[in-house]
C-alpha cells in the first residue's frame, strides 16, 4: 500500500485501536497484503491469500454478499471471539475482481459494508476505523454515539 490518504487514515485508525484495544485483550492490528504478480486471477490471489492467513485463525471475509451489522454488534462479535479464545482473526479484502468463491465457501464469517461495492482501498479504512470503533464500545468510550 502506497504512501496517501488511504494510509494516513489506516495507520491512524491501526494506533488508535492498538491502543484501546490492547488493554482488553484485542490487537495487535497488523496489515498483510499479496499481490498475485503472475495475474492468475481470483483463484491464484486466493491461495496466496490462504498462505498469507495466521495459523488457526479465524477468517472472515469482507464481501457485498455477508452480513450487514450496526458497529455496537461488531463489537460484541469481536468480544464474543475474544472471550472464546480466538487469537487471531483474519479479515480478507480481495483485489478489484472481488474473492474466489471457494475461499467466501472457506471463510468461517462474511462480513458486509453494504450492498454496494467499494474500492479495497476504502474498505481497508472502513475496516480499520470499524475495529477502531469497536474497540472504543468495548472500552465505554464516548467515540460512538449511537
Amino acid at each position: 500500500m502506497k504512501t496517501g490518504p488511504e494510509r494516513a487514515l489506516i495507520d491512524d485508525y491501526q494506533t488508535r485501536f492498538d491502543r484501546t484495544g490492547r488493554p482488553l485483550g484485542l490487537g495487535p492490528l497488523q496489515l498483510h497484503e499479496v499481490e498475485d504478480r503472475k495475474g492468475g486471477g481470483m483463484e491464484a490471489e486466493a491461495a496466496l491469500l490462504d498462505r498469507s492467513l495466521p495459523k488457526g485463525a479465524l477468517c472472515a471475509v469482507l464481501d457485498e454478499r455477508g452480513q450487514v451489522m450496526p458497529s455496537p454488534d461488531f463489537a460484541d462479535l469481536l468480544a464474543r471471539w475474544r472471550d472464546e479464545g480466538r487469537g487471531d482473526v483474519a479479515f480478507v479484502i480481495g483485489g478489484a475482481d472481488g474473492l474466489d468463491p471457494a475461499l467466501r465457501q472457506r471463510a468461517d464469517f462474511s462480513l458486509s459494508f453494504g450492498k454496494m461495492v467499494w474500492p479495497h482501498m476504502l474498505v481497508r479504512v472502513m475496516l480499520a476505523e470499524q475495529l477502531y470503533r469497536a474497540a472504543s464500545i468495548l472500552a465505554g468510550s464516548p467515540y460512538h454515539r449511537a
